[in-house]
């Protein structure tokens, strides 16, 4: 059985060493490096060329969409994994769309990690079962979110407040957050938690 060498980026260390540790002494799979950011991970896989990359979308400096695409037209022959948060129809189309043929939840087991890593290996696609796969795009189709709503989730993504927001775009605070109120529903998130983290791995252009 040939080796197959695994490179794991994430910005939270725990989770490494957990997928390090579970994947230890499994056979034919060997973990020749993990980094923190995006730009750790470009360098490591230009200095360790592995077979599979498993790739947080959201980390700093370099995300994760934007470094799939650079690793693609670099090293067209690895593998790479999206691993997530989020189950998010655009964002699991942003991540196909640079190059991933993977596609993992950070909560399901890690049994599901060596799952995607084999498969991916072998030259198939993998798609957690606890995801949505994305429908083929339709012409002129369009987000679920007004331009207004993005232009807000854009900078929240950024971390600014509602009173930021507001002052930046020329409106009121109360409708900030109706809008806010509205993008949770639509996206049928929990609450204010949720549509931060979201805004910060949805990577719209902005």
């Amino acid at each position: 059985m040939k080796e197959t060498t695994v490179v794991i980026a994430e910005d939270h260390q725990a989770l490494i060493d957990g997928i390090q540790s579970y994947l230890e002494y499994k056979d034919g799979i060997k973990i020749i490096g993990y980094a923190n950011d995006g730009e750790a991970l470009l360098s490591l896989v230009e200095r360790k060329k592995p077979s599979v990359v498993i790739c947080d979308i959201r980390m700093p400096k370099i995300d994760g969409i934007t470094a799939t695409k650079i690793l693609k037209k670099q090293y067209p022959e690895t593998k790479i994994i999206a691993f997530t948060m989020f189950d998010q129809e655009e964002a699991i189309q942003q991540m196909l769309d640079a190059g991933a043929v993977g596609y993992i939840l950070k909560n399901s087991s890690l049994q599901v990690v060596l799952e995607a890593i084999r498969t991916v290996a072998e030259g198939e696609r993998y798609f957690d079962k606890k995801i949505h796969q994305p429908t083929a795009k339709k012409n002129g189709s369009k987000s679920v979110l007004s331009a207004r709503e993005k232009e807000i989730l854009g900078l929240i993504g950024k971390g600014r407040t509602s009173h930021e927001i507001a002052d930046q775009l020329f409106i009121g605070k109360s409708t900030v957050d109706t809008h806010r109120k509205n993008m949770i529903r639509k996206l049928g998130l929990s609450g204010a938690g949720e549509l931060l983290r979201y805004a910060l791995e949805k990577k719209y252009d902005f």
